[in-house]
């Protein structure tokens, strides 16, 4: 509107041409004048300007994936004081949006005839340390090449993918692979752990009890056969694919989504914000545990 009345009032002037557009020159005039100098602009404004980069940035450094709640999380944790409905606010207005989820295909294809091992979970996905309780389960990816499937393993503790593999096939070898990454980089004490899958044929096969057997880690699973007996990793399942894989898709190769998947790892275990392990990452929140469990064992001079 601005731009049109400075267009057009050499020749009409301003109030004729206020008055056709029903509008009051007062307006006019108080918006040029902010325009020639923006320290005239409401603190609101002003702070909005501010708070809108941040909000830029803090959503350009987290992959694009994070909506209102983990941004307001981020800019607080940085000393940013800033309310979340503003957050919400000024993100709707730079067109900024958080990843979503899309429904679950189902890709496990439960063994009816090989014995399952006792679920010892219940469908509670709680830990009280680290390496204390391990859930399993792999999704597929869609490339220009053909299927991939992707393996994670993850701590339960503080939602920490421990191990992850890349395949082009859904034999049992390649989320064997994701947990002997899991174990090399974990080392877990014998007798201390539970690992935890569906019914999928690729956990319950003899080759991988008897590595579980092997590490001295006691195998539970879902006994139920639904989604809900493995819910944790179907949930970080979902968050990659909603957060790399349809975000950034479509993928070419094989090679194009090792490289994804190894940057989105780092990230999610490193920067990522988790509300159920108090709004931080999940190597942070580890740290902490270790930081704590150090402190108490600590010998007083």
């Amino acid at each position: 509107m601005k731009r049109f009345i400075d267009q057009h009032r050499p020749m009409h002037g301003v109030e004729p041409i206020c008055k056709v557009l029903q509008m009051a020159p007062s307006c006019y005039w108080r918006h040029a004048a902010r325009h020639r100098n923006p320290e005239l602009r409401s603190a609101r404004a002003q702070r909005d300007d501010a708070l809108a980069a941040d909000i830029q940035r803090v959503w350009h450094a987290n992959w694009q994936v994070y909506g209102a709640d983990k941004v307001w999380l981020q800019m607080n944790r940085e000393g940013n004081r800033v309310a979340r409905c503003t957050v919400e606010r000024l993100m709707k207005r730079l067109g900024l949006q958080g990843a979503r989820r899309s429904k679950k295909v189902r890709t496990t294809v439960p063994d009816t005839c090989t014995p399952c091992p006792q679920d010892h979970v219940n469908r509670v996905f709680k830990a009280e340390r680290p390496n204390q309780l391990w859930v399993s389960d792999f999704t597929y990816v869609s490339t220009w090449q053909g299927w991939l499937y992707v393996a994670f393993v993850i701590d339960v503790f503080a939602r920490r993918i421990v191990g992850w593999r890349v395949s082009t096939s859904m034999q049992t070898d390649f989320v064997m692979d994701a947990l002997e990454q899991a174990l090399y980089a974990r080392r877990p004490a014998a007798h201390a752990l539970v690992h935890h899958s569906d019914r999928g044929v690729q956990y319950v096969s003899v080759k991988y009890t008897e590595r579980l057997a092997q590490a001295g880690i006691q195998p539970s699973v879902g006994s139920k056969g639904d989604s809900y007996d493995n819910a944790l990793a179907e949930t970080i399942n979902g968050l990659y694919k909603a957060e790399l894989i349809h975000r950034r898709g479509p993928w070419k190769t094989r090679e194009a989504v090792e490289l994804a998947t190894l940057q989105w790892v780092h990230w999610f275990n490193h920067t990522r914000l988790l509300k159920p392990i108090g709004g931080i990452p999940p190597a942070e929140a580890e740290a902490n545990y270790w930081r704590q469990q150090a402190s108490q064992h600590a010998i007083p001079a």
